[in-house]
């Protein structure tokens, strides 16, 4: 019997990494060199990183002033940017926190909702900076691109509390709060895309690690590209989140699609989203596959790679206005 299962375990798992063979990207000569655009975006991603990971540090319910200095931070930036921003607010351990809700409506199916989140908390002990800042200030730089526009459906962009242990996969998660009274409002979400831990890459042979060893046979064994992660049930997504995302950006990127259980396939907010019957994918660096400060006092500002930052901040504007069908191009002098 225990012969059979790990046979079905392995035959699912091979059946898994053929599948996503039909999202491979060409295999990379090397990181692409940001252009002077990407460059003036690199610098304010860092400056976001550098507030959060840098000048709060670490911000947790360990940490509430910090916390919720990072929570004004991104309020301001977002209301900065135009969008109208409301929190969804809760009470844990004494303290109240909140979600951080931006939305532009649809002018056209304003129905179908398209959402874009990162968490903003920090595991206790460490100051954060991939692991979420770096997803953060996309979402900030991707609300700042899309300032003034307005898309056929409604864009609602997320800043999430109480991602980190111990609150993960509990009822006490910002975005399990989030997913769960979206559904009992009836609210159709199309899509949802949570950005995490996107900072870390490298040219160096064997700086990619995978949850699976046969995996190695199906990706890079360099750590050079950004994935796309989903279940089976949002494979869909994953598709068109990709393919848009690749027209937008020369970045390599990569698609997985894998059974939930395998590891780090639902070490996100989108996993929140799951639970509720939405269609949701991570976009990730691999994070602990890659990235030795993981979860750590050392993922600090100085660990991150701006400029590949940078460039796949520009892939997700693009995507994003794939998902949530914009009508008009970039205004001019963005990215």
């Amino acid at each position: 019997m225990i012969i059979l299962i790990v046979l079905l375990l392995i035959a699912l798992l091979l059946g898994a990494a053929w599948y996503s063979k039909r999202y491979r990207a060409q295999p990379a000569a090397g990181l692409p060199v940001a252009d002077s655009g990407q460059q003036e975006l690199a610098a304010r991603l860092e400056s976001h990183v550098q507030m959060l990971a840098g000048r709060i540090g670490e911000r947790n319910m360990w940490h509430p002033q910090r916390l919720e200095q990072a929570a004004r931070y991104i309020e301001a930036q977002l209301t900065a940017a135009g969008w109208a921003v409301k929190g969804q607010a809760y009470i844990l351990q004494g303290h109240r926190v909140r979600n951080i809700v931006a939305q532009i409506e649809g002018h056209e199916r304003p129905e179908e909702i398209v959402v874009i989140g990162a968490h903003y908390d920090s595991v206790i002990g460490s100051p954060g900076a991939n692991d979420n800042a770096t997803g953060v200030a996309a979402l900030l730089e991707l609300a700042r691109v899309l300032s003034g526009e307005r898309p056929r459906r409604t864009l609602r962009l997320v800043a999430f509390v109480n991602e980190e242990p111990p609150f993960f996969k509990t009822s006490d998660m910002g975005s399990r709060i989030y997913a769960r009274q979206a559904k009992q409002r009836g609210e159709k979400i199309v899509a949802m895309v949570s950005l995490e831990t996107i900072g870390y890459y490298s040219e160096e042979e064997g700086s990619q690690m995978f949850p699976f060893p046969l995996l190695r046979f199906f990706y890079p064994t360099r750590a050079n590209f950004i994935a796309f992660v989903a279940n089976f049930r949002s494979r869909a997504l994953l598709q068109q989140a990709l393919k848009a995302f690749r027209a937008s950006s020369t970045f390599p990127a990569e698609g997985l699609v894998a059974p939930k259980w395998l590891i780090g396939v639902d070490w996100s907010d989108h996993w929140s989203f799951w639970r509720s019957g939405y269609p949701a994918i991570m976009i990730t660096d691999t994070a602990l596959f890659r990235y030795r400060h993981y979860h750590s006092r050392k993922d600090t500002p100085d660990q991150v790679n701006y400029e590949a930052l940078a460039r796949v901040a520009a892939g997700v504007v693009g995507m994003t206005r794939r998902l949530a069908d914009f009508p008009r191009p970039p205004l001019a002098g963005k990215p």
